[in-house]
């Protein structure tokens, strides 16, 4: 009778070289903290870059990155200045006028079967039990990636110094990449490079012009709140299809429960200016760069949304982008060879 017993032989070799990825993965994770810092700062360099280089033509490259950084964190910075003071007081009076809205909204919710609806009180305990499950979630994922001075600071440095090193990234890649794939894969980075700056910088500027727009027609209208009902609709614009609809939809209900003609003409004027967005501006901002799908905008945010916070969801879209551009260009070679093969 024949032995069917099958040995399983592992060579020394194959053992070392298990051993070896487990030491490398181990000590990665030891180092997480750090791998993201780095992650943080090379895609910080990638969505700069582009302006950086483009004011390289006119100065040196050391005084084109000290003008960019400066230039966006400074307009930040100001901006939050600025607006922050008014933002704050309209939130505080919202807060003590809140219990009128309710009363006025509630009855249509109610109808819709939302239990949160049923009363004040219970609205109150439903909203901070979730706003202190997300805001926990978040601060905490922030504290991980930004936790404190020292971190951010990091960050803004290894960012820096790859901006200010030529071709900085591309050396990173080429220390990391296998001899033969490391022209391939400079030439997906360049494009994907170029395609994701310009995807961000253009929702940047098309979520400022709505949150400007909405703050102009609450103004028009003599609608409350309008500074934050600026900041709102164009933090949300950021976010394709579903940013613009939320929003509009909530700043209508809002303005509804005090003048239900004005919230008629808010969300006229809102729709308008979501076409003019939609129609002229983001094709005009965008018609050198391919745009990436709303459904990887959308993933992403989620996905680095829920691993870290808030900055996790934005610079998680520049990661997609790159990844979808290296899939893109993996599966039209793939096609290619099929087509060879035929």
């Amino acid at each position: 009778m024949a032995d069917d017993t099958k040995v399983l032989d592992i060579s020394w070799q194959t053992i070392l070289k298990i051993a070896i990825a487990g030491g490398i993965f181990y000590l990665l994770y030891l180092i997480r903290d750090i791998l993201i810092w780095v992650i943080f700062a090379l895609i910080i360099s990638i969505l700069f870059n582009p302006a950086i280089n483009f004011l390289k033509k006119f100065m040196p490259r050391a005084l084109a990155v000290i003008l960019v950084y400066v230039a966006i964190f400074g307009i930040v910075g100001i901006s939050i200045y600025l607006v922050a003071p008014i933002f704050v007081a309209e939130i505080k009076q919202f807060s003590q006028s809140f219990p009128v809205y309710f009363e006025r909204v509630s009855p249509t919710f109610r109808g819709l079967g939302i239990e949160a609806f049923e009363s004040f009180e219970k609205f109150t305990k439903t909203m901070e039990s979730e706003l202190s499950a997300v805001s926990s979630s978040v601060f905490n994922a922030i504290g991980v990636i930004f936790g404190g001075l020292f971190s951010t600071l990091t960050i803004l440095s290894i960012a820096i110094f790859l901006s200010l090193e030529e071709e900085g990234f591309e050396k990173v890649i080429r220390a990391l990449t296998p001899k033969k794939y490391e022209a391939v894969v400079l030439n997906i980075l360049a494009k994907s490079q170029w395609k994701v700056s310009g995807w961000f910088g253009t929702r940047i500027l098309t979520s400022f012009f709505i949150g400007l727009m909405t703050f102009l027609i609450c103004y028009v209208l003599n609608i409350d709140y309008a500074v934050s009902f600026g900041i709102f609709a164009g933090v949300f614009n950021f976010i394709p299809i579903v940013g613009p609809i939320i929003s509009g939809a909530v700043i209508a209900v809002i303005v509804a429960s005090a003048v239900w003609l004005k919230a008629v003409f808010f969300t006229v004027a809102f729709i308008l200016i979501q076409q003019i967005e939609g129609n002229i501006l983001t094709p005009i901002l965008a018609k050198k760069f391919i745009g990436l799908p709303p459904v990887l905008v959308l993933v992403s945010l989620l996905v680095g949304g829920k691993l870290w916070g808030l900055m996790g969801a934005l610079l998680a879209i520049p990661v997609a982008g790159i990844f979808f551009e290296f899939l893109k260009d993996f599966l039209k070679k793939k096609k290619e060879e099929k087509a060879v093969v035929l």
